[in-house]
């Protein structure tokens, strides 16, 4: 099995302008690379895969002498990533390629050569610098990424291989799904009745936020001053960030472990986001991040995991005798079916409909699953 642990590194002064080095080959190369792609495009109607790109880049190290200080590797997987972004975009997966500016996120990958001993990292071109491991690295190291972000710090994305096998996903016997409703009021709830407040990061720290930012906007452009309140800016959007994806992990975790599979319902989150009144609440939630938590803890675990269709009405029918509600506006919270008048909570029905769909899709030996 494959598994990312992402590291925290400081590098001294020498060693942070040698980083800064390779960042800025990378961007290049990746940048240059784009270019001529597009200008090729033009011109003849044909694109340019990695291994003519690969090809040129000796070339380039002779004409641009500068090129030869980034680690080679380093520039050969900025190449693969713009390959890999042209076929994302072919099959429809991301869009289309875009120019690396050097005022966002910097990063760059080694496929080799990296160690890792006790309390330090060695990175090529760069030396032996200090880590913080929180978590024993264990397996082969495959690839590691380093990155420095907007608020001045560094990462390391290690990835390794363990060669343990992946689970079989397998049912116990007298097993069910547990369906999740996912929301705005409550964040989510389950087909067994418990229910999960919306912690709501972005809107608590907006007053922050908004403080921050009138504050970088009234610095004279291209100043200092202007660089260090641009950092207290992304550092404010990193705590909301880190905050909200600390709460995902612990939710998706306890989910995991408590039941015997989970089914949610595949919402269209990037259609729902174009809505002008509920955009930021649903972006702030984090729903897509969540569902991915809980399916790759679903696996680790070799529990089944399904997304149910999401024209399935869910919310619209009795979990009790399956009728189903003409309409059912999002101000509906409660509902009494006409059918069998049983009282319903609408995200608990919901819910527990989800599971339902999903142990029904098992039984009938349907695919789907994780």
């Amino acid at each position: 099995m494959l598994n990312a642990t992402r590291l925290r590194i400081y590098p001294t002064e020498a060693q942070a302008k040698a980083l800064a080095v390779q960042f800025g080959c990378a961007r290049w190369v990746f940048n240059q690379a784009l270019e001529l792609s597009q200008k090729t495009y033009r011109e003849t109607g044909k694109g340019m895969n990695y291994h003519v790109h690969a090809i040129r880049l000796p070339q380039l190290k002779r004409e641009h002498e500068w090129l030869r200080e980034a680690d080679s590797q380093v520039l050969q997987q900025s190449l693969q990533h713009l390959a890999a972004a042209f076929d994302g975009f072919f099959k429809r997966r991301n869009s289309y390629p875009r120019f690396k500016s050097r005022h966002d996120r910097q990063s760059i990958q080694y496929p080799q050569r990296v160690r890792i001993e006790k309390k330090r990292i060695y990175l090529p071109k760069v030396g032996w610098t200090k880590i913080v491991v929180h978590r024993p690295i264990e397996g082969k190291i495959k690839t590691v990424t380093v990155s420095h972000d907007r608020c001045g710090q560094y990462y390391a994305s290690v990835l390794t291989d363990d060669d343990a096998p992946t689970p079989e996903i397998k049912m116990p016997r007298g097993g069910h799904f547990t369906g999740i409703d996912v929301g705005l009021i409550d964040f989510a709830v389950t087909g067994s009745g418990q229910h999960f407040e919306n912690p709501k990061h972005l809107l608590q720290a907006e007053k922050n936020m908004k403080r921050k930012q009138h504050n970088f906007s009234r610095k004279k452009k291209g100043s200092n001053s202007q660089g260090k309140a641009g950092r207290l800016v992304a550092r404010a959007h990193e705590r909301v960030k880190n905050t909200r994806k600390d709460f995902l992990h612990k939710l998706s975790r306890r989910l995991v472990d408590e039941n015997q599979a989970l089914a949610v319902e595949d919402l269209n989150v990037k259609a729902m986001l174009k809505a002008p009144t509920l955009a930021k609440a649903i972006a702030d939630a984090g729903w897509g991040t969540f569902t991915s938590f809980c399916q790759y803890k679903n696996k680790r675990a070799g529990k089944p995991f399904l997304r149910t269709d999401r024209f399935f009405p869910s919310s619209k029918l009795c979990n009790d005798c399956g009728h189903r509600c003409s309409e059912m506006p999002l101000s509906v919270r409660m509902w009494t079916c006409v059918e069998c008048g049983i009282v319903h909570d609408r995200d608990e029905n919901a819910a527990k409909n989800i599971g339902r769909r999903a142990d029904r899709i098992w039984a009938s030996g349907s695919a789907g699953f994780c």
